[in-house]
């Protein structure tokens, strides 16, 4: 007897060796089905979804959760993204899963989100801020489509105020990298040195994107598209580099990197080189800060990387430079170019 299964999302997606496959999600924004279609594992864990479903008034703020992970705002979110998504949206459902949607006119409510977040700051004030993120995106979402009054999550600040000061990779660390790292890990530094782009980017990036001259890719997250001019270090280090993938970054095996199997590469790389406290995400905010010490300007640096260019100001004003000294005697250099000395 056929069993038939209604609501089942259906997504193809094409993985990193050039492969497609197909993954059944018990509805659009559900949790993924285990299995083969149409076998008992299937069925079951079909099953088990529907039966954990919870059916909200629509008058509750878990109706306006759900509306959104159907969403295409949220279904248009990297893989990785929508996954600490979902973990923080389970968390507002814990606690406000029943917050009654007239509600949040009450001016009061702001205070009694703020003091959520408050108390998950115990734990951690940066998973604090991503859950209330999380919260007033969603809040938005549901605001730009009428589905409330108002957005009490509006503009609530950070917690968390971390400085990227000490995250830069030195000349010497990266000379120390290349001496102490295996040799299939070296173009994966030059790479991101030399175009500032993510970890997934980099691990996504066939050699079709590849002329000989520039880079063309398109960045997951934001979508935008980016055309790199490629240095010469990084040019010798392409071409140099035999072709025995479709990808150009691959493990040992001439297999494209997993992102897990890549972070645990090159942990262990580091630490073997002696290199602490920086990891390859590091270097995308060394690639902006090593421009600018090289006297490029904010928009030339923004069409590099990809950055906004809010974004690349504010890497340059808090998180990476902290008034880098060689950005003085960069700024002093200029001063005595332009200044005349009197007769």
């Amino acid at each position: 007897m056929r069993v038939r299964l209604r609501g089942i999302n259906r997504v193809t997606k094409r993985l990193a060796n050039g492969s497609t496959e197909t993954y059944y999600y018990a509805w659009k924004g559900g949790p993924r089905l285990r299995g083969k279609l149409g076998s008992p594992e299937f069925v079951a864990c079909y099953n088990e979804a529907v039966k954990q479903k919870v059916t909200s008034p629509r008058g509750a703020l878990l109706s306006v959760l759900q509306d959104y992970q159907q969403s295409q705002d949220f279904l248009r979110l990297a893989d990785r993204t929508r996954g600490d998504y979902i973990a923080k949206i389970k968390l507002i459902e814990q606690m406000f899963g029943e917050f009654p949607l007239s509600g949040l006119t009450d001016r009061r409510s702001r205070g009694v989100f703020l003091e959520w977040r408050d108390k998950l700051a115990g734990t951690s004030r940066r998973q604090a801020d991503y859950a209330w993120v999380v919260l007033a995106r969603v809040l938005s979402w549901a605001l730009n489509r009428g589905l409330i009054a108002t957005n009490p999550c509006e503009k609530g600040g950070r917690l968390y105020h971390g400085s990227r000061a000490e995250k830069v990779w030195t000349a010497d660390d990266e000379a120390l990298f290349i001496e102490k790292a295996p040799a299939h890990l070296h173009l994966p530094l030059i790479l991101a040195l030399w175009t500032g782009q993510r970890q997934g980017d980099l691990l996504r990036l066939p050699w079709s994107a590849y002329n000989g001259t520039h880079i063309r890719l398109r960045q997951s997250k934001t979508g935008a598209r980016v055309v790199i001019p490629v240095g010469a270090p990084l040019k010798a280090a392409l071409d140099a580099t035999p072709k025995r993938s479709t990808m150009i970054l691959i493990s040992t095996d001439a297999k494209p990197w997993t992102a897990d199997g890549f972070r645990s590469s090159w942990g262990k790389a580091c630490a073997a080189a002696g290199i602490r406290g920086l990891t390859f995400n590091d270097l995308r905010g060394t690639a902006v800060t090593r421009l600018a010490v090289a006297g490029c300007t904010v928009p030339e640096i923004a069409t590099i990387t990809g950055h906004s260019l809010r974004d690349v100001a504010a890497i340059l004003d808090s998180n990476y430079l902290d008034r880098d000294p060689e950005m003085a005697e960069s700024a002093i250099r200029k001063l005595e170019k332009g200044t005349k000395t009197p007769n």
